[in-house]
């Protein structure tokens, strides 16, 4: 899980809050599992609360998307780690923004990319419910992880949702605390969402979610909505 720009302290396991208790430092390097960058270990800057998503969750979230989205336009709003994006870029994402609040986050994030592929990797340093502040294509997968017990991930979607960052036939991963009652994807406030696979883990919940239009009854077909405009 990442846990960065929007920190939590003391926290422990899968962004539970543990009175008393320091949380566990971030493991210095992660592993790009599959595609181009495969085996590649890039490293992870040592914030409080940082925990970047582990690789057995980035592969079944990739085994989920297998044939679709992998080569499209892909949004980390609450990036960390940068451990999903990097991952989706190294599978033939055409373009990966990474959007993070915390300054040394970004600079490691911005280091990496640089390293990987900067024509198609891009770090933002933003609230990621302020971005994008003009007009942006929209995103063929969105990924969300912000902190858990922090009321973001439903602000997180209602923004996508609000915004139409999504493609017609685009989707979104969110990752949420197994405690959180309704789920983020739940509540009405976060706009309507269809799920279309879930794995818990843990204290950890994630989703795969489709937007869902209006009375729509069956998903839309693949289509680019029009530029973003904020």
């Amino acid at each position: 899980m990442r846990r960065t720009g929007y920190q939590r302290r003391d926290t422990g396991g899968s962004g539970r809050a543990v009175s008393g208790k320091v949380a566990a430092r971030p493991p210095g390097r992660i592993r790009i599992i599959a595609g181009r960058f495969r085996g590649r270990r890039v490293p992870v800057v040592d914030l409080p609360g940082l925990r970047p998503t582990p690789e057995r969750t980035r592969e079944t979230l990739f085994n989920w998307l297998q044939g679709h989205s992998t080569s499209g336009r892909v949004l980390d709003m609450f990036a960390g780690s940068g451990a999903l994006g990097f991952e989706a870029l190294s599978r033939g994402a055409s373009q990966v923004v990474l959007v993070e609040k915390d300054r040394r986050a970004c600079l490691q994030l911005t280091e990496i990319a640089a390293s990987l592929d900067p024509e198609r990797c891009q770090v933002v340093q933003a609230d990621a419910l302020s971005w994008p502040r003009s007009e942006c294509q929209a995103f063929d997968l969105i990924l969300i992880d912000p902190p858990f017990a922090s009321g973001l991930a439903v602000a997180a979607l209602a923004h996508v949702h609000a915004r139409r960052l999504l493609t017609a036939a685009g989707r979104v991963y969110c990752e949420a605390s197994v405690r959180d009652s309704p789920a983020p994807w739940q509540d009405p406030d976060s706009g309507p969402w269809q799920v279309l696979r879930e794995t818990r883990a843990g204290d950890s919940h994630g989703v795969l979610l489709a937007a869902v239009s209006g009375e729509e009854e069956e998903l839309p077909g693949h289509e680019s909505r029009p530029q973003v405009v904020v």
